[in-house]
């Protein structure tokens, strides 16, 4: 049996919440799952992981998605979801302005 580690949908509609599940690969997205290590709710930045456990399957031979890898890196590195900085830019047309602004107006000698 080829296992996998993904995330099962759970939550309402326009409330998606996820739960880190080991599962067959062929089951369906939000289908019977062999356990449960943790969850995943993206919209109030909250996470949680077994790392033990997570562990444990990887070392017999699950998969994990690519969602989850990121995840568990997060996991294991200590870094909450919420401590990360989303760093504001300024729009191209702001830039524009800047950049138009910096410049410097040509002079013109009076005669």
């Amino acid at each position: 049996m080829a296992v996998s580690i993904r995330l099962k949908r759970t939550g309402s509609k326009n409330n998606s919440c996820f739960r880190i599940v080991v599962m067959d690969k062929k089951t369906s997205r939000d289908g019977r799952s062999v356990e449960m290590l943790g969850f995943y709710d993206p919209r109030h930045k909250d996470e949680k992981v077994d790392l033990a456990r997570a562990d444990y399957w990887i070392s017999v031979g699950a998969q994990p998605s690519e969602t989850v890898e990121g995840i568990l890196k997060r996991a294991r590195s200590g870094v909450k979801m919420s401590d990360k900085v989303k760093v504001a830019r300024p729009s191209k047309k702001a830039q524009a302005k800047a950049k138009a602004a910096a410049v410097p107006a040509p002079e013109t000698k009076p005669a």
